[in-house]
């Protein structure tokens, strides 16, 4: 599916299509003229009906008040007329009932008053609303190219902290900003003589966080909305072949979308030397094209047959895969429910097994399952990667200010060390008469969804907790558990980060492409955004100059 379309550079595409970015400026101006016609139209729509009404309740007062038709619409113009005209020039205009009102002499009676005092209350509500009516339309015009803008956003890091002399013309950011076609519809270039092959549909997942992926139309049936396909895209609208597949290790039929996703994440990949590294970490465009190519391999919660494991879901939609998920060794055979985490064992560097574990981030009534899953896999590093709040809960407070005990477990916080990126709490954990020590990182200068804006203060937080690894090995220690939020972003960054930060430095390559289908077939969603991915060949870029120029010394 994914060979049927062939992808070229960004410079022949700009000369297949000479003329379309002149075309876009134009309709870029035509579109801007268009909103400020429409603005303005708007705008002059609620003075004319804020006038106009004023005018008819004046009348409307005045009829009620006993005058005639006309009568009324005279006293009406002799308000018009004191409002509009300058109070130097006026005279007593007339003394004639009949004619105008006696404008110095009467204007400020009862009977002149109240109709005003109510046009004016009228005036004011009618003109506030077509202020906020405006402004309404005006704010939403801005959000939508807002949010056009933020799904072409470029990385929020930057690349200030590598030496000037070494970023040479090869080395030089080159930030492409993408259409909104490319986002949205993942375009990509065809080659010269070839139809239209395929065509593709996406949707975005509306959870935490979500990445656009495409997926094969020729042969689709839609299912009802809220279902994900379990080995192809995060798409919110589950696919469906029609046609029968093949069968997995274990049994379970595939469909072909099914297949081609799995085989795509078992044969994956592109090695990358350090010249290639550092071309690549600056050169958006591809990363973008080849992250998006890359199946998201969710569950769909039908895999489950736990009654009630939804509760235990920070997220509806990120499920632990089945053949990798953690499962709790409780003792309640009457409660399925105990042994269920949503967590999953994740290799390491050359495959090795269990060496991480990927969660969520607890919830309140997960807090005690956390602590259970620590003690069962003989955990002794948890590094945590989210605040407690980013406009709303994102994790909760799992650890004790002092002392606490959960399930039998109890955990006594010996003392908290501050760094300028991360905390490091160094925490004791007692189960009867056995005694065991936990590091537990807190990196809070990560932002959901986004990146930090300096990879440096992440590189060494990978460097301690691997340090830290290596010295727990010797203890017979368990997998290095890892979380955020969701458990799959920034989770999938750390590990992601760290497995290739081993590679580089004992093989002197990298594949970032190997490691992220790694991932995913262990936990689906890892590395969850365009952004984050151009991160992590980011900081392995800066890490390969970091390790060379240690080799150096």
């Amino acid at each position: 599916m994914m060979g049927a379309l062939s992808q070229c550079s960004p410079q022949e595409e700009e000369e297949a299509n000479p003329k379309k970015s002149q075309n876009s400026l134009q309709l870029s101006q035509e579109n801007r003229w268009s909103w400020m016609r429409r603005v303005c139209l708007r705008a002059s729509y609620c003075v004319l009906f804020c006038v106009l009404s004023q005018i008819l309740v004046l009348w409307v007062g005045y009829l009620c008040q006993g005058y005639g038709v006309v009568a009324a619409g005279r006293k009406v113009l002799s308000l018009l007329q004191y409002l509009l005209m300058p109070t130097i020039v006026f005279p007593v205009i007339s003394t004639d009932t009949e004619g105008l009102l006696p404008l110095q002499e009467g204007l400020w009676d009862t009977e002149s008053c109240c109709p005003l005092l109510a046009t004016a209350i009228l005036g004011t509500v009618l003109t506030g609303s077509g202020i906020l009516y405006c402004l309404k339309t005006v704010i939403g015009q801005f959000s939508s190219e807002t949010r056009r803008q933020s799904m072409s956003r470029q990385p929020s890091f930057t690349y200030s902290e590598w030496p000037e002399e070494k970023m040479d013309e090869t080395t030089e950011p080159v930030l492409k900003d993408l259409d909104q076609d490319d986002i949205d519809g993942q375009v990509f270039c065809q080659s010269e003589g070839q139809e239209q092959a395929e065509n593709q549909v996406q949707a975005l997942e509306s959870s935490t966080d979500s990445v656009s992926e495409s997926a094969d139309q020729s042969t689709l049936a839609v299912k009802p909305v809220g279902l994900q396909e379990r080995r192809g895209s995060n798409v919110s609208l589950t696919l469906d072949m029609c046609t029968p597949g093949s069968e997995e290790a274990d049994g379970q039929l595939l469909s072909p979308s099914e297949q081609s996703a799995w085989e795509y994440l078992q044969r994956a990949s592109n090695l990358l030397t350090s010249q290639i590294l550092h071309e690549r970490a600056m050169d958006s465009f591809t990363l973008q094209r080849e992250f998006l190519e890359i199946p998201m391999n969710f569950v769909d919660p039908k895999e489950f047959d736990i009654p009630g494991f939804g509760l235990k879901n920070r997220y509806k939609t990120i499920l632990p895969n089945p053949h990798s998920r953690v499962c709790l060794t409780i003792n309640k055979p009457e409660d399925p429910l105990s042994s269920y985490i949503n967590a999953n064992y994740i290799r390491g560097y050359g495959g090795e097994e269990k060496v991480y574990i990927a969660t969520q981030g607890p919830t309140v009534n997960t807090v005690s399952d956390f602590w259970t899953m620590i003690w069962q896999e003989r955990s002794t590093i948890v590094v945590m990667i989210t605040n407690l709040e980013e406009k709303n809960e994102k994790c909760s407070v799992y650890w004790p200010e002092d002392q606490a005990n959960y399930q039998g477990i109890e955990v006594i916080i010996n003392n908290v060390l501050h760094a300028d990126d991360y905390s490091l709490r160094n925490i004791t954990l007692k189960d009867g008469s056995e005694e065991r020590h936990l590091k537990h990182y807190w990196y809070t200068s990560w932002p959901d969804q986004k990146t930090p804006d300096n990879a440096r203060p992440l590189l060494q937080l990978v460097q301690e907790v691997e340090e830290a690894r290596q010295q727990a090995k010797k203890d017979n220690s368990g997998p290095v558990i890892v979380h955020c939020s969701a458990g799959i972003g920034r989770t999938g960054c750390f590990i992601a980060t760290s497995i290739c930060y081993r590679e580089l430095k004992y093989a002197g390559v990298v594949d970032i492409l190997r490691t992220t289908c790694q991932l995913r077939l262990d936990r689906g969603g890892m590395i969850q955004t365009c952004e984050q991915y151009q991160f992590v060949h980011h900081a392995l870029s800066l890490c390969e100059r970091q390790l060379s120029q240690q080799a150096e010394e």
